[in-house]
């Protein structure tokens, strides 16, 4: 079983970034594909970015060009790379693997506003 601990969130103003990272236990982290999704309020939890064991990696439309996912699978971590920032991108953020069979973490609060 995966678990995962999200970090990295925290509040910008539009047009800032920010880097999440996620810590996940679990031997065969470095085997299988591991996606970033959200959940904004009164939102059902959508998917953003995933990227398979090998690197291959695919974005929501509405985030690419702008967010960019990446795995060290020596420090069994998954990182999203965020920039241009804009409010619509508030929301709490969740790694998992990808389709989402692991354990949910608590994820972490991702707030655009000026």
């Amino acid at each position: 079983q995966v678990r995962v601990v999200e970090s990295g969130g925290g509040r910008v103003q539009p047009g800032g970034s920010l880097r999440l990272s996620c810590a996940a236990s679990g031997s065969i982290f470095s085997i299988i594909a591991m996606g970033w999704y959200r959940q904004a309020p009164g939102k059902e939890r959508e998917l953003v970015a995933t990227i398979t064991a090998g690197g291959s990696t695919n974005y929501a439309v509405s985030v690419k060009g702008r967010f960019t996912i990446s795995r060290d699978s020596a420090k069994n971590t998954v990182y999203l790379q965020m920039n241009s920032l804009k409010p619509e991108d508030t929301a709490v953020y969740y790694c998992n693997t990808h389709p989402p069979w692991g354990s949910w973490g608590q994820g972490t609060q991702v707030t655009v506003s000026s």
